[in-house]
Order: C-alpha cells, then structure tokens, then sequence
C-alpha cells in the first residue's frame, strides 16, 4: 500500500477520496524541516498548502517519494528543481480556487476604494469620522492587471462589470484573447503610465521577484492604488512602503507577503492607506474543498493509475490523451534506447521531428519519453519522464523538436536523429495497425523491424554470402533467429540489416562477426 502524508489542514473531503483509492495517509501539522525529514523517508506522496516548505533536504530524504503535490497554485514553497533531478513530479491545482482570488482581490479593490476597514475601525472604537473616510469611485477609472491567467481574466470580468476600464499587460497572451475578455492589451511601461489600479496575479519566480519596485511605483501616476493577490514578493514591500509615504500611492491592499506570517513590526501594519488581509484569497468553503478534493484525486491518478495532470514539471497528459499516445510513448523510448546503444561518443544534440498525424498530439510528451529511453541506456541514476530534460540540460545536450503535418511514406513517423562527437546516427519509427511500434528507417536504410528484444544490428557491403555466413555462426553456438529484416541502398551497394535474437551474442562472437568480410560495423542492442 502506498503511503501519502499529508500536512497543512487539508479539508477531510480530500484524506476521504486518498483512502478511497487504497492509499495509506498520514495526516500531520505543518511540519518544521528537521521534523518533515524524519518522517517522509518511506511516503510515496506528500501534499501540502502554503506554510509547509519542502526543501531539497527534504526531497533528498524522501527516498521513496514520487509526487509532490501543492493545493494551491503557487508551488515557491516547494524546491521544483531538486524534486525534478530526483525524478519527483511537482503538481499544484490551477483553477480550484480561481473565483474565490478573484472575488478576494474586487473586495480589497472595492475596501480599498472606500476605507471601509478604516471606517470600520472607527466606528467600533466610538469615532464617527464620516469626513475623514472618504474613499474614490471605480466606475469610468483604468485598472491595469499584470498577468491575464484565469485569475487575472476573471478579475478583468468583475470590473468590466463595475464599469472600469481594464488595460492588461501579460507577455504571453495575445491581443485576441485579451479582446474576448473585454480587456485591451499594453505594454508594461503603458500600464503603469495609465491605470488608477494596478492589480498583479503572477506567479513568484526569479523574474518576477521584487516586479513590481522603486523603478515601476515611479513610472506609475500619482494617487496610483495596487493590490496583490497573487504572491509575497512580486511587489517589493519595501519599495511599496516608500511610495506611499512619499504620497505617490495612495493606497495598498494586500493578502500576501515576502515573510509570512507578516512581523508584528512590520511597516505596512503602521500605514493607515494600507488595507491587509492574511493570505485569505482562497479561503472559501467551497475553495478549500475543491482544492482538497482535486489534489487528492491528482495525488491518485499518479500513484494508482499512472496519469500526470497539472504537473509543473513534466507534461501533463489525461486519460483519454493518455490512451491514444500510448503505442507512440512505446515507439519514443525504444527509439531513444536504440540510437543510443547504435551511437558512439558524447552526445550533443538530438533532433525529432513528428510528421503525420502524430504531430498533432502532444509531442512534448513524446520528447520527454524519447529521452528517457536515450539516457537510460548511458546513466546509472533514475532517470523518468520528470528529470529525463533535466539530465539532457545538465549534461549539454540540445534537444530540437519539429512537426509537420504531412508525411510521405506512413501516417504518422517519428524521426530521430542523435549528433555526437563521433557523427550522426539517425533512426525513425511508426506504428502498424494504430498500435504495434516499428523501426521503419536506420541512417536511410528502409526496412520493417520489431523493436524488441534482443537485436543484432549490423551494416554490410550486399554481396551474396554475408547473410548466411552469420546465420550460420549464430547456429554455431545455438542463438536463434527469431526475426530478420533488411534493407539496402541499391544493388552492390551498402545494406542494413537486424536480426531479432532469442538469446544475447556473447563479445567474442559480436567480434567474430566484426572481423567478417564485407561487414561494416555490428552493434548488439536490447530493447
């Protein structure tokens, strides 16, 4: 039974569907690093939210872990890069709490507005301040969102609504999209020149640490007013702080932090124009048990069935994208495996290209699987479809993928050619009957091989006698033949051919044959 902790109060709905699949779960508090390390050695999976931090000393210490998995979107707690050279998959729920953000980031905007926790406050206390409260109106005023994610277009939705005028600034979205929306597109420098409210929902990563900072508040108008929902640390606190002492910005209100929970002397706590809430955004009802209820269900396909969804570092494939790829999947790492039992030297590049009607699937997948067959013929470490581009990156090889949708000779072929410092060696692959992998194509040779087993390879001038010659020294010393399959260049000239093997050819016999003439090189592969 695999096992599954689970820590950072995930809801009971989610540690219900866990042990509805069979799994064993731990459920635990937030856990310091010295703690988690000591009692992750034998988990398979490890959920958690935002307080818990897995640390490479963590994932070091998780032997047998194989999937992480954040209920949230944001995934900066967790060290991505150490999970993906152990082979760990890193996966978070984007979605789940998409309304509930959404929803938090209009309330701060509108209680930033109108200082309604100020005026709040006040009255509590016994002070009615009507004057002093009042706030500004949002209709006909520019918001300008940094990042037009889900979060980002919903937020866009709910003040088109309130009759604002949305500016978007996001590098990866086209102006089409953005138009659907209701939003108009801009550079950064735009935004920042143009909106009354600036509002960011980016992830935390080394570009967007400190994005927002001394440098953007003064390109900004002033009385400018921001809000972050997204993540601690995308709008530098400091920098912020300044701005609004300065008078440039007028208000802040903010649900996120750089630290966690915020220093009870914090600056920002001391600023009347600043409205803060503690990391409540996807803190709904309905949020919580959806983010529960989706990670566990995540956490499941991986550890039960095998399919990856919504992980930060691999592709994600569903079941039913999952069915179809399989036989390709298959087909990719015996390519991979095969050029590089066939190949000699240090790997420098491989180019794939997918022609037909594979290109219209998700080749990514098969890339990474291609590798995975490639390196794990050559490295003694694990390697899997999460740190197989890892490995490649770290060991200088340059992967090149190319589609195209037509294809001459098959319905679908995937082509690999692998470059080393000794040369090219090239194969290509396909599928008979929409299921069982072929190698259709070795450095241009054409022929229709099983890739399975054990198989000679070997490149010979055609001359009559060479076939027979190593059919009879496999007899010899009782190695049967159980396939053959050859191609050639043209009459008199180079052939290839492979012989499918029941039994592995010892060294010295693979040299006998090396010493043929005629023969041009042999290889022994095992796929």
């Amino acid at each position: 039974m695999k096992k599954v902790i689970v820590t950072d109060a995930l809801q009971e709905v989610g540690i219900e569907a866990l042990r509805q699949e069979g799994l064993s779960v731990e459920v635990v508090s937030t856990l310091p690093e010295a703690d988690l390390c000591a009692r992750i050695a034998d988990a398979h999976g490890l959920i958690v939210r935002s307080a818990t931090k897995v640390t490479a000393r963590v994932i070091e210490a998780a032997r047998a872990l194989e999937v992480v998995g954040r209920a949230g979107a944001g995934v900066d707690n967790i060290d991505v890069e150490a999970a993906s050279e152990r082979g760990i998959i890193v996966m978070n729920t984007p979605g789940a709490n998409t309304i509930a953000v959404a929803e938090h980031t209009v309330g701060l905007l509108l209680a930033m507005a109108r200082k309604l926790p100020q005026a709040h406050g006040a009255l509590k206390g016994g002070r009615w301040e009507k004057e002093r409260f009042a706030g500004v109106e949002l209709y006909n005023k520019v918001l300008g969102i940094i990042g037009l994610g889900r979060i980002g277009a919903e937020v866009a939705r709910r003040a088109l609504g309130l009759r604002m005028q949305v500016i978007a600034y996001d590098p990866y979205l086209t102006a089409e999209a953005a138009q659907r929306i209701g939003a108009e597109v801009v550079e950064l420098d735009q935004l920042l020149q143009r909106a009354d409210f600036v509002s960011i929902h980016v992830p935390l990563t080394a570009e967007t640490r400190n994005f927002l900072g001394a440098g953007e508040f003064a390109k900004m108008k002033d009385g400018v007013r921001v809000i972050n929902c997204a993540r601690g640390g995308v709008i530098s606190e400091t920098a912020l702080v300044e701005a609004i002492r300065k008078g440039k910005v007028a208000g802040a209100a903010l649900d996120v932090f750089e630290k966690e929970p915020l220093p009870a002397d914090h600056p920002l706590l001391g600023l009347d124009q600043v409205v803060l809430t503690p990391h409540l955004a996807a803190s709904t009802e309905e949020a919580q048990s959806g983010v529960a209820l989706a990670i566990a269900k995540q956490i499941a396909d991986v550890l039960v069935r095998g399919i990856v969804r919504n992980a930060v570092n691999v592709p994600s494939v569903d079941a039913e994208t999952l069915k179809e790829l399989r036989p390709y999947l298959t087909l990719a790492e015996k390519m991979g495996a095969f050029l590089a039992q066939m190949a000699e030297g240090r790997m420098k590049q491989v180019r794939l290209e997918y022609a037909g009607e594979v290109a219209a699937l998700a080749t990514s997948v098969l890339t990474v699987t291609f590798l995975k067959g490639l390196l794990d013929v050559i490295l003694e470490e694990k390697v899997s479809d999460v740190n197989a581009p890892y490995l490649a990156k770290a060991r200088g090889i340059k992967v090149v993928e190319t589609s195209t949708s037509e294809s001459e000779d098959y319905a679908s072929l995937l082509a690999a050619e692998l470059q080393t410092s000794k040369g090219s060696w090239r194969v290509a692959g396909t599928l008979f009957h929409r299921r069982e992998p072929r190698i259709v194509r070795i450095d241009g040779f054409s022929l229709e091989a099983v890739p399975s087993g054990w198989m000679l390879v070997f490149a010979n001038l055609d001359v009559p006698g060479v076939i027979g010659r190593i059919g009879t020294l496999c007899g010899r010393h009782q190695i049967n033949i159980a396939g053959m399959q050859l191609g050639r260049e043209r009459r008199g000239g180079q052939a290839v051919s492979i012989l499918n093997l029941d039994d592995p050819i010892p060294e010295a016999i693979l040299r006998e044959i090396r010493a043929m003439p005629d023969i041009v090189f042999a290889k022994l592969v095992k796929l």
